[in-house]
């Protein structure tokens, strides 16, 4: 007989849940990624675009999935099965869990190596005075050997967490995380007020040129919405599948976007006034902003020995909140279905990610490309991620019985869920089928 995930365990407390799935969403993408990409798609008008993509395409789907895993209390693949089949439709849903998974697997792959080297920044932050951090950068993704060391490393310490359980690994490192996450983040911000020029920082992010808005920007806000908040994974699904009947569903939705873009603009406010403080350093330099920029910003400025560790730190720790969450769905479905014991699966999922990610870590070229992670991120955050939500869109907003969604969803102001159907129905699917058709052609 299957198990369902609550035979798992269940978050403990309310406030569990938004600090997993807040964590899932926030990790490189809102730290590394937001402040690189807002950076080269002309600042305010680029936050303005993603807060409108956050609220108009995120937050629906984000609903979506948190109702579709907390009503089956199975991983992705059965909860899609178990909706389905309850919805007097065929079973192949199912196939949208397998998607995610996959693209699951296929990122995890890839991230970790990304995340060890902000593991083995955290050290080179420490000691480093080297001025030229380009050829610092370049010669560490050009060391394979390092970059496996610190790869084994974050996979590790993800694997480890995930096959402690939901109540003891995940739900208990959560709070560990998220609260030194904040504090992390905080400090930073403060830091930038006292010693950055953070009246440039803030007119950069909040006064928007739209003279530079292109097509692109539009993409690629969407696509960054998107990735930051964990959606087209099954993280999110996974993750509602441990959530008690008695939490709404809407409010905590709610609750988890606004604090993963909150997170991403304290980001912003974190970076730019340490980049804009220090004349010749650019705040479009892509994504080579953090590893090179700003670690040129903290081997000139006072204090740089100290405040660059601290920002790895933070960085570290955003990575490995997200990086549990995508573990977890394969985690959850092979010990679901008895196949393996919760550990065993762990191990398995995460050896098959750390096998696929040698081929980052001996990848990168001399000029720090790196041609096979951009084909696996091409497939996995590209492709298959928006494809799983827009599929899931599709899935809830025309196929999906209404009367289960109403039933989970309890008590909702029926102004409120009316506007959701729209979105879900036809604003998201539209809006996601857009990004996904400009990846392909």
């Amino acid at each position: 007989m299957q198990k369902t995930l609550k035979s798992h365990g269940t978050w403990i407390g309310k406030w569990t849940f938004v600090l997993a799935a807040t964590g899932s969403a926030v990790g490189l993408g809102n730290i590394w990624g937001f402040p690189y990409k807002a950076g080269t798609e002309g600042g305010g008008a680029f936050v303005l675009i993603y807060l409108l993509c956050i609220v108009l395409i995120g937050l629906p789907i984000m609903l979506s999935e948190i109702l579709i895993g907390r009503r089956s209390g199975n991983s992705p693949i059965n909860s899609m099965k178990k909706s389905a089949i309850d919805s007097d439709v065929s079973s192949a849903w199912q196939g949208v869990g397998w998607i995610g998974i996959s693209a699951g697997i296929l990122i995890l792959s890839f991230y970790s190596v990304i995340a060890g080297i902000c593991l083995k920044y955290i050290f080179v932050s420490a000691s480093s005075n080297d001025l030229d951090t380009a050829g610092q950068f370049l010669s560490i993704v050009n060391s394979p050997k390092e970059l496996m060391l610190w790869h084994t490393i974050f996979m590790g310490l993800t694997m480890f967490i995930v096959s402690a359980g939901v109540k003891k690994g995940i739900g208990r490192m959560v709070k560990i995380l998220m609260p030194m996450l904040g504090l992390l983040l905080i400090f930073m911000v403060v830091y930038g007020i006292i010693n950055g020029a953070f009246k440039e920082a803030l007119s950069f992010l909040f006064k928007p040129d739209f003279t530079k808005i292109t097509s692109d920007t539009f993409l690629v806000a969407m696509g960054q919405a998107f990735f930051s908040l964990s959606l087209g994974m099954g993280s999110i699904m996974a993750y509602g599948a441990y959530m008690s009947k008695d939490q709404n569903i809407a409010s905590t939705s709610v609750s988890v976007g606004a604090l993963d873009t909150l997170v991403a603009i304290m980001a912003g406010l974190a970076v730019f006034p340490i980049i804009f403080a220090i004349q010749g350093l650019e705040a479009s330099r892509g994504p080579g902003l953090v590893f090179i920029s700003l670690q040129t910003a903290f081997n000139t400025m006072d204090f740089g020995n100290i405040i660059g560790p601290i920002f790895f730190i933070l960085l570290s720790v955003a990575a490995l909140s997200s990086s549990i969450s995508i573990l977890e769905p394969g985690v959850a479905y092979l010990a679901e279905e008895r196949y393996f014991s919760r550990t065993k699966s762990a191990i398995i999922i995460s050896i098959t990610c750390w096998l696929i990610g040698i081929g980052t870590a001996f990848g990168f070229d001399q000029d720090g490309n790196n041609f096979f992670q951009a084909n696996v991120e091409l497939i996995s955050v590209n492709i298959m991620q928006p494809l799983g939500g827009m599929l899931i869109a599709i899935f809830i907003g025309w196929f999906m019985k209404e009367s289960l969604i109403k039933n989970e969803l309890g008590s909702i102001n029926q102004a409120i869920y009316q506007i959701w159907r729209v979105f879900i129905k036809f604003v998201a699917p539209i809006g996601v089928g857009i990004v996904l058709i400009s990846q392909l052609f």
